[in-house]
């Protein structure tokens, strides 16, 4: 077994494996609050989940924003550096979020850290898609999030623990500790992973940077794969927003009967993550997320027609193995569609296939609860989860003949008749 572990860890570079110790500390300060986040703000400022809802929304919009500046300024400033603007301002922010007392400077705060904190996200990933080539990138990614579930499943359980013995208050600033821990890491370990061909990005203007979103719209196979994606998500969420309130209300369980099924789909990940991914990086990135959303599918539509808790646990079983099938696969074919000078820009945009879904999925699912059948609800996501794995599949036709034009146009000389031709 250590032999094995030995020569797993010699097929990746030193500074990936950097980059994924100094990603396992930040994310476990991030364990530390998200659990108790929404618990702080209703105590603290004595508000309801409406308000709640609403501080979440403006993440989500701000975190855009943020992002797609990110993107755009990864591909212009470097990796490197928009890591480190991050990171500081995370760690800035995470400790005025601990002592602001007024609910609307709150609101201020929140906003800066979705507009400022989330600009290093699209450099993070696209410094594990630099350090890596084609061919390792989705196991890199599935070690990548091999960390962060096992970040989220101790991080809570010692948040718990500070949170009741001390205050929400060591939460905030161990958060910050964490995240200048990784910008330390970051700035004296890692060397900046920039492509040169990104080179001519540093003589625009940031506003041309950030111009160069048109080039991803004109890019309509990946739209394509982005719009595919929004419906596997849609379908996806509804594990975190709908799920333990279809459980409790509807099927009479304890909260805890949810949590365990979180539980084991965060050890699962962590225990059979890399397994997986490995085995499935042999087959066409397209088919594979197919497959994923088609486990998707079943797990989910069997929600609707089980009410034994062991059912439960298997169509858990079911869903966590397509979730681990299609996360590091999906974000591998993100860093694939990408020329390296618009790698940045290219990763901020696949955010979309989230926003949208956080901004619609848990809407529609709660018309449909409170109007209709609960139970129709998961019939419902189990033929979105079929029409996704339907467009994948057709992605996956579409690439190949792409992949096919483009070997024939690099075969054949300029101005060839078959170049013409192609």
């Amino acid at each position: 077994m250590l032999a094995k572990i030995k020569r797993t860890y010699n097929e990746f570079p030193r500074n990936f494996w950097i980059l994924v110790g100094a990603a396992f500390i930040d994310r476990l300060g991030g364990g530390l609050i998200f659990p108790f986040f929404a618990l702080y703000i209703t105590q603290k400022f004595n508000v309801g989940m409406t308000q709640v809802g609403q501080l979440f929304a403006l993440f989500s919009i701000t975190g855009m924003i943020g992002g797609m500046l990110g993107g755009a300024m990864a591909d212009k400033f470097g990796r490197k550096k928009m890591m480190l603007f991050g990171l500081v301002f995370s760690a800035t922010t995470s400790i005025l979020m601990g002592l602001v007392n007024e609910l609307a400077w709150f609101w201020v705060v929140c906003g800066t850290v979705g507009l400022l904190a989330d600009t290093g996200f699209p450099a993070h990933h696209a410094m594990v898609a630099d350090l890596l080539p084609e061919e390792k990138r989705a196991e890199g990614f599935g070690i990548m999030r091999v960390v962060a579930n096992l970040a989220i499943t101790i991080g809570p359980l010692i948040g718990g623990i500070i949170a009741t013995r001390s205050s929400y208050l060591w939460l905030f600033i161990l958060d910050a500790i964490t995240s200048s821990i990784m910008a330390i890491i970051v700035l004296a370990k890692l060397p900046e992973t920039k492509p040169e061909a990104a080179a001519e990005v540093e003589k625009q203007s940031l506003w041309q940077t950030v111009k160069g979103y048109g080039i991803v719209l004109k890019d309509g196979l990946y739209l394509a794969f982005i719009g595919a994606q929004m419906l596997m998500v849609i379908v996806y969420i509804q594990m975190n927003v709908t799920l333990p309130v279809y459980m409790n209300d509807h099927m009479g369980m304890a909260p805890t009967a949810y949590g365990t099924l979180l539980s084991m789909n965060a050890g699962m990940v962590v225990l059979f993550q890399f397994f997986i991914t490995r085995k499935v990086n042999k087959y066409r990135p397209m088919m594979v997320m197919a497959a994923g959303t088609l486990l998707y599918a079943i797990g989910f539509a069997m929600f609707g027609y089980i009410s034994a808790y062991s059912l439960f646990i298997l169509a858990m079983v079911i869903i966590t193995i397509g979730e681990m099938m299609v996360s590091p696969v999906s974000q591998a074919l993100v860093a694939d569609f990408a020329p390296e000078d618009m790698r940045g820009r290219y990763i901020a945009m696949n955010d979309f296939c989230w926003i949208i879904p956080h901004a619609i999925g848990p809407l529609g699912a709660g018309i449909i609860m409170d109007n209709y059948n609960p139970v129709s609800l998961w019939k419902i996501a189990g033929v979105i989860g079929v029409v996704a794995v339907l467009s994948f599949v057709l992605l996956n036709a579409r690439m190949e003949h792409r992949r096919k034009k483009m070997a024939v146009a690099k075969a054949c000389p300029p101005g060839s008749v078959v170049a013409e031709t192609v």
